[in-house]
């Protein structure tokens, strides 16, 4: 069973999912960047611990404090366990990604791994060895003094690289035995490092230090045990290990660095736009239905949302860690965020008081999709930033948000839909067919921003991030936010509460009748009811 651990939340059972939601909503991100993760029983033979986009003079930590290993072949000739630190290209795309499953990355002398680190328990020891052209990357065994390490077991005499020697800091400096020696090819030294054992566990700490311009990238560090590459011979293993970056401006990763700033631009934007909203809506009283109301309190959660966002991030890249009360609101208001989001395009979709003041069974149905998908989308979110990357179901929840999200943009576009087919309708078989064919018109162009938005943010906005250099893939934040701006602003514009808007010309009193006692039919609702003054009505909706 693998169990993630992070600063300020202990393991979790199946039996204290429940509890422990609560608690993701109380202390979800706590530990910012410095990451604490914990396997047990783990089968995977490749896990991904962490990403992070680092510049120059930025410092990688690890502390694998405990590792425990099942048995092992004594004739093996090469260690088969270890990490790999390697540069990835672009975002999202990781250097083994397309490897064969049963070909052990350890055991390859490709220039596509920076570094490797052999985890030898024979000889106890570990070996580091470079490729590529990162000539310039430091590595020092211990962590860095400003650092306090905590080790569970205890730790040997770590050796120094010539590098460490000639300025960058290093443990125990003064005890430390310099072990060089000539790397497989020859050309590429090998640093060796001591590797602590009590027991059945092993353990060991190393920093590395980006020395140069030319190192600067998105590097990706990994965790190896090829032992378990052959499926059906698996070896549980445990590991707990402690991940600590950071850039020389802070603990955030180079392309979140403008993401506090970005934020804080953009809940400005949506707050200036739901002002602007209200005061539309005071200057046009005769025309304004509840659902206004409703596009004005998603553009001020949205504003208060992306308000919490860029402080969490001020807080991660100032102390490592956001404010726990801090961080609660911006999980609760982005939940908000969400449903009332996807809540307002498919009343707008659906006509509901413009057009029908009750809805459909088949646009309640969709309610009664959309609606809980989005709350299981907004825990998945939650649960996605609470738990490390190299959790056994970090990936499982990734898919989960990713197909609840897609799944609730398609069940939007059903009223929409409907809507177009009931102007059309109604344009061939009455007399007003101006006025439907002007909402038949608005309707298909509020359609198309509807596919425009869902397009952009989940598609094109993917697609950047991974093309991006490292430094530069917050432009898919930039596009998302920007995106969900621009839709909230057209939306408002289409169905902005004035008189001669197509969208709030009610039928006639024949129509209506036709219309009203239509819905009323296919609802179940015409059941002990009356039929009412149709102004007295309207005017209740105001």
């Amino acid at each position: 069973m693998a169990v993630s651990e992070r600063r300020g939340l202990g393991p979790w059972s199946p039996a204290e999912w429940g509890p422990q939601l609560l608690l993701l909503l109380l202390l979800g991100g706590c530990s910012g960047r410095i990451h604490r993760l914990a396997l047990t029983g783990e089968k995977r033979a490749d896990i991904q611990l962490n990403s992070f986009g680092f510049y120059t003079n930025g410092s990688l930590e690890v502390d694998l404090s405990l590792l425990r290993l099942g048995p092992q072949e004594t004739d093996e000739k090469a260690p088969l366990v270890g990490f790999s630190l390697s540069r990835v290209r672009s975002g999202g795309i990781r250097s083994y990604s397309t490897r064969d499953y049963h070909d052990c990355p350890l055991q390859r002398n490709s220039s596509s791994f920076l570094v490797l680190f052999l985890i030898d328990t024979k000889d106890l020891q570990v070996q580091v060895r470079k490729y590529g052209e990162q000539k310039k990357l430091f590595i020092s065994p211990g962590l860095l003094p400003e650092e306090t390490p905590k080790p569970v077991l205890p730790r040997p005499e770590p050796t120094v690289t010539p590098e460490a020697e000639s300025g960058i800091p290093a443990v125990n400096k003064a005890k430390a035995e310099l072990a060089v020696s000539q790397g497989p090819s020859g050309k590429d030294k090998e640093l060796v490092l001591g590797l602590g054992h009590l027991n059945d566990s092993y353990n060991f700490s190393f920093h590395v230090v980006i020395g140069s311009r030319a190192e600067e990238g998105q590097y990706s560090l990994n965790f190896h045990n090829c032992y378990n590459s052959m499926p059906g011979r698996e070896r549980p293993f445990d590991i707990t290990v402690m991940i600590r970056e950071k850039n020389p401006d802070g603990f955030l990763s180079a392309a979140e660095i403008p993401l506090f700033k970005l934020y804080l631009i953009m809940s400005a934007c949506f707050l200036a736009a739901g002002i602007f909203w209200v005061s539309v809506l005071c200057r046009n009283t005769y025309n304004v239905f509840k659902i206004h109301w409703l596009m004005a309190a998603l553009a001020f959660t949205k504003s208060i949302s992306l308000l919490f966002h860029s402080i969490n991030y001020y807080f991660i890249n100032s102390q490592g860690h956001p404010i726990e009360g801090l961080a609660v609101m911006h999980y609760i208001t982005h939940l908000l965020k969400g449903a009332l989001l996807f809540i307002t395009i498919a009343l707008i979709g659906s006509g509901w008081a413009f057009i029908k003041y009750i809805l459909s069974d088949k646009e309640k149905k969709v309610f009664g999709v959309v609606i809980p998908l989005q709350v299981l989308a907004n825990v998945a979110y939650i649960v996605i930033e609470s738990r490390e990357e190299g959790a056994s179901d970090y990936g499982l929840w990734k898919e989960i948000l990713f197909l609840v999200d897609l799944i609730c943009c398609g069940a939007i576009l059903f009223p929409v839909v409907w809507s177009i087919r009931h102007l059309q309708d109604a344009s061939d078989t009455d007399g007003k067919v101006a006025v439907n064919l002007a909402k038949l018109k608005l309707f298909r162009h509020y359609y198309v921003m509807v596919i425009c938005y869902v397009y952009f943010t989940r598609i094109i906005a993917i697609l950047l991030r991974v093309a991006v250099p490292f430094q530069w893939q917050w432009l898919y934040q930039l596009l998302v936010e920007g995106s969900t701006l621009a839709f909230f602003v057209l939306t408002g514009y289409k169905f902005q509460p004035a008189g001669d808007n197509p969208y709030l010309q009610l039928p006639q009193e024949d129509e209506e009748d036709v219309q009203m006692e239509q819905v009323m039919t296919d609802s179940g609702f015409r059941e002990g009811l009356s039929k009412v003054n149709k102004t007295a009505s309207r005017r209740e909706l105001l």
